[in-house]
């Protein structure tokens, strides 16, 4: 086990940026240089932006903080996360330090799989076809995997075939899906290609005729799990624990409840899908339609208490995420994120977003079944609404401050705190 001592980042919220940075460099063994494109002037620039989509105007800065005290499966890990929303790398953090004592987190995975489907209609013995299709499954896989040779030299490819007859208000249709190993790409436009120069002669097998042809996002064979175990003595007890319990046996059940516990799962998850340059709204999709495999949509984590009385929590998530193509490839800032993570293989970042999403789950469902959720988040939401007043360097602590105490933190009393502050300080000169 890793010593506790060794991983936590104690005091690094009160550190200076550069010190912070200087913290980083030294435990990460990184150079300045790595992380000079964290600076907005040294970033994406709109030229490299004007490349990565169209019609670009300009860029966004999201804050890229930095989620510590995390083990993962035995490795320490320093965590980047882009996110706008107050409290969510605080909490992560949080909750990664109280796992120290109980070795961290802990993986599995069913491996990097993912699927294209081929739509086929006008198909007049849609039984028929589907076993014409799969009694040329070995043929249709070599062909398959000629497409893209680079890939299969790599280790990956299409496995299987598989085919469905779906009932649909437009008439019967054979839906056939492309088994693919992608490796350590996300896998949308491999599985795309192949499903795209496949389909002519899978749709002449079925004497059908193919629409679409794409993947689904829905990435049920590429599933990650990750699992914590929390001392009741340090979340606040056993009746905590009970608490916690009572507020997660609700989101199994309600799906008002779930839509916003799996919310906050993606606070975690998207900050860092984000952060490396991966796609965040095929994650999500594929999350929430995991959520849903029942029938109906339920979390996405589940919470015990073990015979010693403290909290085990488990995540189970689709994670397809690359570290080859795209904007992992294409963005300054991602590029230096994984070089901070100092993963190689998607396989090692997929487990780290799981295990990141499921320390702010427990963040947030321990916040919810204790003082409440607003308690530190709006505390850390009040410098924002400080900036957003006009207040400018220590302005922005004492507003801050101030709203915390009156227990008020709203833009209107940031603006009026600010002014009278000014106001002081222009008497206190004369």
């Amino acid at each position: 086990m890793v010593a506790v001592e060794s991983v936590r980042w104690s005091g690094f919220r009160n550190l200076s940026i550069e010190q912070r940075r200087g913290e980083l460099i030294g435990r990460r063994g990184l150079d300045v240089d790595d992380l000079g494109v964290l600076d907005p002037e040294m970033g994406l620039t709109v030229e490299q932006a004007n490349v990565q989509v169209e019609n670009v105007i300009g860029v966004l800065g999201v804050p890229v903080g930095l989620g510590v005290n995390f083990v993962i499966d035995g490795v320490a890990r320093a965590i980047p996360m882009a996110t706008e929303e107050a409290s969510v790398v605080a909490a992560a953090s949080n909750i990664a330090r109280m796992t120290l004592q109980t070795g961290g987190f802990y993986t599995q995975s069913t491996g990097p799989i993912m699927q294209a489907q081929i739509q086929l209609v006008d198909v007049v013995d849609p039984l028929s076809a589907r076993a014409r299709i799969l009694e040329a499954q070995e043929e249709l896989v070599d062909e398959i995997n000629a497409i893209d040779p680079v890939l299969v030299s790599l280790g990956g490819g299409c496995t299987e075939l598989s085919a469905r007859v779906v009932d649909t208000a437009q008439g019967v249709q054979v839906v056939v899906h492309i088994v693919v190993d992608v490796c350590d790409a996300m896998g949308a436009n491999a599985v795309n290609s192949m499903a795209e120069a496949i389909s002519g002669r899978i749709a002449s097998l079925a004497g059908g005729r193919a629409i679409m042809r794409i993947l689904t996002n829905l990435a049920d064979r590429r599933v990650y799990t990750a699992r914590a175990t929390i001392p009741a003595t340090l979340l606040g007890g056993p009746a905590v624990v009970d608490d916690i319990l009572a507020a997660a046996a609700l989101a199994e059940v309600d799906p008002y409840r779930a839509a916003t516990h799996n919310k906050g799962i993606m606070n975690g998850v998207s900050a860092v899908v984000l952060a490396t340059g991966n796609d965040t709204r095929a994650v999500e999709a594929g999350a929430h339609a995991y959520a849903a495999r029942s029938g109906r949509y339920k979390s996405l984590s589940s919470f015990e208490r073990n015979a010693s009385g403290d909290l085990e929590s488990v995540l189970e998530i689709p994670m397809a995420v690359g570290l080859v193509g795209g904007a992992t490839r294409s963005h300054p800032v991602a590029k230096a994120n994984i070089k901070i993570l100092g993963v190689e293989k998607a396989d090692e970042l997929s487990r780290i977003i799981v295990a990141l999403g499921l320390a702010q789950n427990i963040a947030a469902v321990r916040a919810l079944a204790t003082e409440g959720i607003q308690k530190g988040h709006m505390a850390l939401h009040a410098r924002t609404v400080a900036v957003s007043a006009g207040a400018v360097g220590e302005e922005i602590t004492r507003i801050a401050q101030a709203m915390i105490n009156d227990g008020t933190i709203r833009s209107d009393v940031a603006e009026r705190l600010l002014e009278s502050m000014r106001e002081a300080n222009e008497v206190s000169m004369y």
